[in-house]
């Protein structure tokens, strides 16, 4: 599937009409267990000497056109599938680091994101450094002997600054550290971080990808395009007792180790897998995805353009807009879009836009983005809530500050209730 483009691989890729039944459409198998051929066949699998499925914790048929399709999107080496985003974040951190290390993260971050690194990590022993986005000089002084990756995401949530991925990977391959890319906001069909250094990527499937607020899953995908040998990966280079001693980097040298290796161990022993029927309506979602975001972009451009001149508004951020502070960088990263997301400020401060967010008819108020429909939430009071003031400033959050994940309606629809709403704001 290589050979082809973007829309035809979100359509055919990882999969081919069932040989027995010749059903075209992909099946979803709702199964728990799988049965083995032999005794052999058996110790074989769970001795990883040979791929198969063994139980849907782990892996699934139709989990697996999932995980081959955004992998061949992405132009990755393998992937794995888990229960929600934050699962694949999680999942990554404690799959290169553990009780000592460090981490580094540009500080820009959704609030879950932010919460877990900034209060969740500490507590298993795990430190992670937060810098300012795209500063070079303050990630090149952060990492230590015990760093083990650096963590960015390519827009981030809400502030929508446009990650520096080049400069980013740059600092990572100096030091010689993996550089893990939430690439949620911009999806394979806007960015592919691996073109830019990216060596991780991470998406939470229920927002583009999944496109239609149905199902709740994420994915971490490996770019094949890191050397674990080092000794500071010791998850890596050191006997795992979770396999009698194997030592993954000797052992699978010419494959995914970091898919594997976090397929075997994080999802198999914690658990957090995604469910067979998510995944089948994910791929749903996929066969669209260069389509809806197209249409996501281009009535964003337009939102964006009308908040600007709006008298009621104080100020707009859209990577998209000339004037925007990180237009310069969506101009190299963002040929094809840039993305379906809008925040803004209204005058009037906090109370202006709640007022703003209680007067919509047509946007929806919800603690989601992605979805096909509009929708508004104010995040110092919803998904950063949990933040102080101070990690809201550092996480790009204003009080003012109203998001609007724009859907793919008719312009003039979504534009006459923004104007509606701002009436009475």
């Amino acid at each position: 599937m290589k050979k082809y483009r973007l829309s035809t691989i979100a359509v055919h890729g990882g999969h081919q009409p069932d040989p027995t039944e010749l059903s075209v459409g992909l099946p979803i198998h709702r199964t728990t267990s799988y049965s083995y051929r032999n005794a052999e066949h058996a110790r074989n699998l769970f001795s990883l000497k040979e791929p198969g499925n063994i139980y849907t914790r782990l892996g699934n048929p139709t989990m697996n056109v999932l995980e081959e399709r955004l992998s061949l999107l992405e132009g990755g080496a393998a992937a794995v599938s888990a229960a929600s985003g934050t699962a694949a974040i999680f999942n990554t951190v404690i799959n290169v680091a553990q009780a000592g290390d460090e981490i580094i993260s540009c500080s820009n971050l959704y609030g879950g994101t932010f919460t877990l690194f900034d209060a969740i990590l500490p507590q298993l022993g795990i430190r992670c450094k937060l810098v300012p986005l795209n500063d070079e000089a303050a990630l090149n002084a952060a990492v230590t002997d015990k760093s083990r990756l650096i963590y960015t995401e390519t827009i981030g949530n809400p502030g929508l600054d446009v990650a520096d991925l080049e400069l980013i990977a740059g600092v990572a391959r100096k030091h010689h550290l993996p550089l893990v890319v939430d690439s949620t906001f911009t999806t394979p069909a806007l960015l592919r971080p691996f073109e830019y250094g990216a060596n991780i990527i991470i998406h939470s499937c229920s927002k583009w990808i999944g496109g239609h607020g149905t199902g709740i899953g994420g994915i971490a995908i490996d770019g094949g395009n890191f050397d674990w040998n080092d000794p500071r990966f010791s998850l890596y280079t050191q006997p795992d007792p979770n396999y009698h001693g194997l030592v993954w980097a000797d052992a699978f040298k010419d494959a995914p180790i970091f898919a594997l290796r976090m397929r075997t161990v994080p999802l198999r022993n914690i658990g957090a897998c995604l469910s067979p029927d998510n995944a089948w309506l994910f791929l749903q979602g996929l066969e669209t995805l260069p389509l809806r975001m197209e249409r996501h972009c281009q009535n964003a451009q337009k939102v964006a353009e009308y908040l600007a001149a709006h008298p009621k508004v104080k100020w707009v951020r859209y990577p998209g807009l000339k004037e925007d502070p990180s237009n310069g960088l969506a101009r190299k990263y963002l040929t094809q879009g840039c993305g379906g997301m809008v925040v803004f400020g209204v005058k009037g401060g906090r109370t202006g836009g709640e007022r703003f967010i209680d007067s919509l008819k047509l946007f929806l108020q919800v603690a989601n983005v992605g979805d096909a429909k509009s929708m508004a939430l104010h995040p110092g009071s919803t998904t950063h809530s949990q933040l102080s003031d101070e990690q809201q400033r550092m996480a790009g959050v204003a009080p003012e500050m109203v998001r609007l994940s724009i859907g793919i309606e008719d312009i003039n629809d979504i534009l006459e209730d923004l104007e509606q709403a701002l009436e009475k704001a």
